[in-house]
């Protein structure tokens, strides 16, 4: 999920005073979230500000990536949160998995904007990407992806059901997961957890495959697009795989994989600078109300 990217604020300061700038820039590569909160989604907004979701409860903790240090920003409303989002007017989008839901909050306070009822049966909503003509949520059960308009002017408008064609096909299990855009909206990509395909879809829901030269990634989770570079979490495999694409996102090849002592099937990712920070979500562990969840920082 491909939120707000941003650069190091000391750039300037480091080529000064390197060994100072670099001590006091240091992130944590590990941050903890409340036990037994059950987190699946992450979005990281302006400022160090990132944001996680609950999905049993549909709480969002927000923390700051530097200190690490958080509070619950929405607090228990009977609802669930999967996928995350945050855009430039500080607007927290939130999938919300079978409810067939998604909400939108104030980043700032958490107080509800709008909330839109999706489908009501036999449904996983489950991902989130706001681009600026539109919200896009992914539904892993049914093959459409629901898209909320968002006028020039910020205001957003309707639901509408957009139905997925051509090449995907739906079959058993969760079908399409992660999602993210190109930096002008008008392309969208994802991908299909129990196939390990990727397509790229216009914004009628028609379905390209991405030509992975017979690669999979199989588990994909929460997908990243950085330029030519998509970063797919694989959930169950404990790692991300690294996608160099072509310049029309037709085929790609898995050049890398990144993994971490400190994953424990991550889920979602974002980016902050030259990191990213997958939530993990350790879904082969019993949730107890005193398991521990984490956020793991890693290098791109």
């Amino acid at each position: 999920m491909k939120r707000i990217q941003l650069l190091g604020a000391l750039a300037g300061l480091i080529l000064v005073l390197p060994l100072a700038a670099s001590s006091a820039n240091r992130f944590p590569d590990v941050i903890a979230l409340p036990d037994g909160f059950q987190p699946e989604g992450i979005a990281i907004g302006p400022g160090h500000t990132f944001y996680v979701g609950s999905i049993p409860t549909g709480r969002v903790w927000r923390g700051d990536l530097r200190t690490g240090e958080g509070a619950v920003l929405v607090p228990d409303r009977g609802r669930q949160a999967t996928g995350v989002d945050v855009d430039h007017r500080r607007r927290l989008f939130v999938a919300g998995g079978p409810t067939g839901d998604g909400y939108v909050y104030d980043a700032r306070t958490g107080a509800d904007i709008a909330s839109y009822d999706f489908a009501d049966t036999g449904t996983f909503v489950n991902d989130v990407i706001v681009t600026r003509s539109a919200a896009w949520f992914t539904d892993s059960f049914r093959p459409f992806l629901y898209r909320v308009a968002i006028a020039p002017n910020g205001r957003l408008g309707s639901a509408t059901a957009v139905p997925l064609t051509g090449d995907i096909v739906y079959g058993t299990g969760f079908n399409v997961n992660g999602i993210d855009a190109t930096p002008n909206g008008r392309t969208l990509v994802i991908v299909q957890s129990n196939t390990g395909k990727l397509f790229k879809v216009n914004k009628d829901g028609v379905t390209d495959e991405i030509d992975l030269g017979g690669a999979t990634v199989m588990a994909g989770d929460g997908i990243l697009l950085d330029g030519k570079r998509l970063y797919v979490v694989r959930n169950t495999f404990n790692l991300i795989a690294v996608i160099r694409l072509r310049p029309n996102l037709s085929a790609g090849t898995i050049v890398r994989e990144i993994t971490h002592p400190q994953f424990d099937v991550p889920t979602t990712i974002d980016e902050f600078g030259r990191n990213l920070y997958a939530v993990n979500a350790r879904f082969s562990t019993p949730s107890e109300p005193d398991t521990e969840y984490w956020v793991t920082g890693v290098r791109k």
